[in-house]
C-alpha cells in the first residue's frame, strides 16, 4: 500500500520537473531574443547615424571604451550570429522537452511539431516548377 503513494509523488515530481526545465528554456529564449533585440537596434543606430568621428563608446561590463565603428559592428553581427545559433539550439531542445513532458503526462504527440521551413534553395526549385 505505501508503494502507490510513493509512485504518485515520483511521477509528479517528474512532471514537475519536465515542465520546470520546458519553462527554463522558454525564458532562456526570451532573455536571448531580448538581447537579440537590443544587438539590432544597435546596429541600426551605428549604420544610420555614422558621425565624422571613427570611434564609438562601447559599454563591457561597467566600463565605456571607445573602439573602431567598423570594429564594433563587425562584433555585433558576430555576436548576433551566435546568438541567432543559441536560439535556434534552444528551440530544437525545448521540442524534445515539450514532447517528453507531453509523454509524462499521457498527452499525445504534438502534430505538425517537427516541421522546419524550407530552404532558400528549396524554395526557388519550387518556384521554377510552378512557373513552368
Amino acid at each position: 500500500m505505501d508503494a502507490v503513494p510513493q509512485r504518485v509523488l515520483e511521477y509528479l515530481t517528474e512532471v514537475e520537473e519536465a515542465a520546470e526545465d520546458v519553462l527554463t528554456t522558454k525564458h532562456q529564449i526570451v532573455d536571448l531574443d531580448t538581447k537579440r533585440n537590443r544587438n539590432r537596434e544597435a546596429l541600426n543606430a551605428l549604420k544610420h547615424d555614422m558621425s565624422d568621428s571613427d570611434k564609438v563608446k562601447v559599454c563591457f561590463g561597467n566600463m565605456f571604451i571607445k573602439f573602431p565603428t567598423s570594429k564594433t559592428i563587425e562584433m555585433i553581427q558576430k555576436d548576433q550570429e551566435q546568438l541567432d545559433q543559441e536560439i535556434n539550439d534552444l528551440h530544437k531542445a525545448l521540442k524534445a522537452k515539450v514532447n517528453r513532458l507531453n509523454e509524462l503526462q499521457g498527452k499525445p504527440e504534438l502534430r505538425g511539431y517537427h516541421l522546419s521551413p524550407l530552404s532558400s534553395g528549396e524554395i526557388k526549385a519550387i518556384n521554377g516548377i510552378l512557373k513552368r
